[in-house]
């Protein structure tokens, strides 16, 4: 799925290439597969051993949903190795190809998890031999002298552990409320409470709620990303208007409140209106366009826009904060080429804001209107409701200047 995509980017910092290879580290690499296998042998319980599965599968599964959303290829090129080590890494090239700096890495979330279970017994056990533990798990599970992964996946394998076994802390603390006991090894031992490692296994009245709120979670979390730094390109909207299906599935609790606010805001004024010269403005179509309408911009981001018969130009711009000068200029040009052809809607989740600056700067790009005032007030004009602030203006401003 990852080489379907026109460019797949590595996320890299400069300093890192200035990391030293040691071919050896694929050896405690590789190994983290036996620790899996070994680790549902060392669960004292049935509940245990259940509660690590789940903890396990919960990581996989962050950890490919990101990967679908955000493909990476590798940051750096392997330096050639030989012998026993060059085996090793020829072996596992074989499968994982370019594509392996994924978002969030399923080999360093499993092996945090499995890590986690082998540090907790290795301190029932023998409690000074629990630095060989963490120890051997940093150079099997984090591999930063491998060239895979490299330090932005650090935090994001952890943030994924850190979720799957968010539930277990809920368990925890029910059962320390009722009384409970952890289960006990075989030796006689206990496996002793922690923040984040392997706790106790105990209690499953919370888990529920805890699954429940994984989606939202990570959806919420998708979406905070987009926000931070990934852009309009985190919603995987297609040149045909349509989300991915793995961002409607991710996704889907975030993208159907939006559904409904964008139906909320403009339940008194669902069609669309004409601003000037067969340009309408209004919110996403949820079916087909009245008749006198044969083109659509859609710049609206986080949901899809279905459009059969017409031409379609999607400018995917973020909601709630202002456009970036470049898109409003894009989406001015589409709304003009496609108005050219007939009628054309400039539309968003409302309405209100991306797509009536869209056709804000249009009309002072184009010179129907004489200042940035003067374009807001012909747009608001038509549809009362819209919502453009001083940096929307602002925007409007430099994109007009740079179409001219």
């Amino acid at each position: 799925m990852a080489s379907r995509h026109g460019q797949v980017p590595a996320v890299v910092f400069a300093w890192e290439s200035r990391i030293p290879f040691v071919p050896w580290t694929i050896v405690p690499y590789w190994s983290i597969d036996l620790f899996y296998a070994a680790s549902f042998f060392l669960c004292a319980t049935r509940r245990e051993l259940d509660r690590h599965a789940l903890r396990l599968l919960s990581a996989q599964v962050i950890a490919v949903a990101c990967f679908l959303l955000w493909p990476l290829r590798f940051s750096f090129e392997r330096p050639p190795t030989t012998g026993a080590a060059g085996w090793l890494f020829d072996v596992l090239l074989g499968f994982d190809k370019p594509f392996n700096q994924g978002a969030v890495a399923a080999h360093r979330a499993a092996g945090r998890a499995v890590g986690g279970l082998c540090a907790a017994r290795a301190r029932c056990v023998a409690r000074r031999a629990a630095w060989v533990g963490r120890a051997y798990r940093g150079l099997g599970a984090d591999d930063l002298p491998a060239p895979f992964r490299r330090c932005p996946d650090r935090p994001a394998g952890r943030l994924a552990v850190r979720l799957a076994v968010a539930r277990t802390r809920a368990d925890a603390v029910r059962c320390m409320a009722a009384g409970a006991r952890p289960a006990p090894l075989a030796a006689g031992r206990a496996v002793p409470y922690r923040r984040s490692d392997a706790g106790p296994y105990c209690g499953g009245a919370g888990r529920g709620r805890a699954v429940a709120g994984l989606l939202p979670a990570l959806s919420l979390g998708l979406v905070a990303l987009a926000y931070a730094g990934l852009g309009p390109a985190a919603f995987q909207k297609g040149p045909d208007g349509r989300l991915t299906v793995a961002a409607r599935w991710l996704m889907g609790p975030y993208l159907t409140a939006a559904w409904l606010n964008s139906r909320l805001w403009t339940r008194k004024s669902p069609r669309p209106v004409e601003v000037a010269d067969g340009v309408w403005l209004g919110r996403v179509p949820a079916s087909g366009l009245p008749p006198s309408l044969r083109g659509v911009v859609d710049t609206c981001a986080e949901l899809s826009c279905r459009v059969p018969g017409v031409d379609y130009a999607g400018v995917p711009m973020l909601d709630m904060v202002a456009p970036p000068a470049a898109a409003l200029r894009r989406a001015a040009a589409a709304i003009e080429a496609g108005r050219t052809r007939g009628a054309v809607l400039a539309c968003c989740a409302l309405g209100y804001s991306r797509s009536a600056a869209s056709v804000a700067t249009l009309l002072l790009a184009s010179g129907r209107a004489g200042s940035v005032g003067k374009a807001v007030e012909i747009v608001r004009a038509a549809r009362p409701a819209i919502v453009l602030g001083d940096a929307h203006l602002a925007a409007i401003a430099s994109a007009a200047d740079g179409a001219r």
